[in-house]
């Protein structure tokens, strides 16, 4: 008897091609769409539409199913979010979304379903040890999504599957043409799928408040915290010579702090609400390649452990640590753990 899947399906080329390279490799496939939320229109978001999902369950010969979880994703994802821009963080809402809702809720609707296995087009990989699951990048360096998932617990890594994560995205979009699929013709979501039109727009009681240079004086207004954030140049409305860029906010006294470039540069930071794979550090103090952006590079660090807190020495300065954003610690290619930024030292 073929062993079950149940497929998290937005109707997008990736998850369309997983479905159909587990229906190839002898799976019997249960695509489902967990509904998060609906910015503009009735199950029809940036990054998913019910509509397309459906098109492209009937194109593979699946059955699909919709579940509306958006009173748990606003709960555990959104709300969350807007109170973290509003005291001045940069938010990573996926990495939250991607352990809190998507593997969590799908896992839950499989365990309902008594099926054994879940899957996602996330371009990463899956290692199976003695010791459990260890999560990789993906296969593609240009659409590596490891990032987003350093927070999914090792035992749902356990029984999920990346088909697409072993192959390029041009690998992906090729096979989904040949097949015919639709999903091949669609547009590739960038937004944040509750903020089609930005963060701003969903917070517009947002005072403004005083734009300080690095000595304190006040140099300008800006219009809201939650439009801003650390390396940021434009839109500033500032004259000045040389380039300011964002250095920081101060959700204490409402104010963008702004500097020359140097200033945007740090060599540690510090994390808390700390994640990893194993459930536990690899050590109190140990090396790895740190990540503080999905587009930003990893950097070799020391890593050590106090507490709740990892203090990060990288091997030489980055640039624009940003509070609130995701540190992500890598060893080579696998994902140890992670933990948000919370100050660069």
């Amino acid at each position: 008897m073929a062993q079950r899947v149940l497929v998290g399906l937005s109707g997008g080329v990736d998850s369309t091609i997983a479905a159909h390279l587990l229906r190839e490799a002898g799976y019997e496939v249960h695509g489902l769409t967990l509904w998060l939320w609906d910015p503009a229109g009735r199950r029809e978001n940036p990054c998913c539409s019910v509509d397309t999902a459906s098109l492209a369950a009937r194109e593979l010969g699946i059955p699909h199913e919709v579940v509306e979880v958006g009173a748990e994703f606003r709960r555990l994802v959104v709300e969350p979010a807007l109170a973290a821009y509003q005291s001045g963080l940069t938010p990573n809402p996926c990495a939250v979304c991607n352990r809190e809702v998507r593997f969590s809720l799908l896992v839950r609707e499989a365990e309902a379903r008594g099926i054994a296995f879940v899957a996602t087009g996330h371009h990463a990989r899956i290692r199976h040890a003695a010791d459990g699951a260890h999560l990789w990048r993906g296969a593609d360096p240009a659409k590596d999504q490891s990032y987003f998932l350093y927070r999914v617990r090792r035992s749902e890594l356990a029984r999920a599957l990346f088909p697409v994560g072993e192959r390029t995205k041009s690998e992906v979009k090729a096979l989904a043409e040949a097949l015919g699929l639709t999903a091949a013709r669609l547009r590739e979501s960038q937004d944040l799928c509750f903020a089609p039109g930005g963060i701003p727009s969903l917070i517009a009681d947002s005072p403004p408040g005083p734009i300080l240079d690095l000595s304190g004086r006040v140099v300008g207004e800006h219009r809201g915290l939650p439009h801003y954030t650390v390396g940021q140049r434009r839109g500033l409305g500032l004259s000045s010579p040389e380039p300011r860029y964002v250095v920081a906010l101060d959700g204490r006294t409402n104010a963008v702090i702004v500097g020359p470039e140097s200033a945007l540069y740090a060599d540690e930071l510090v994390a808390t609400d700390l994640s990893w794979i194993a459930g536990a550090p690899p050590g109190a103090q140990f090396r790895a390649e740190v990540q503080i952006r999905y587009r930003s590079p990893a950097t070799p660090a020391e890593v050590a452990i106090g507490g709740e807190e990892a203090r990060v020495r990288f091997a030489h300065p980055v640039r624009a640590i940003t509070p609130g954003q995701a540190a992500v610690f890598y060893r080579g290619e696998e994902v140890l753990g992670g933990g948000i930024i919370a100050s660069p030292c």
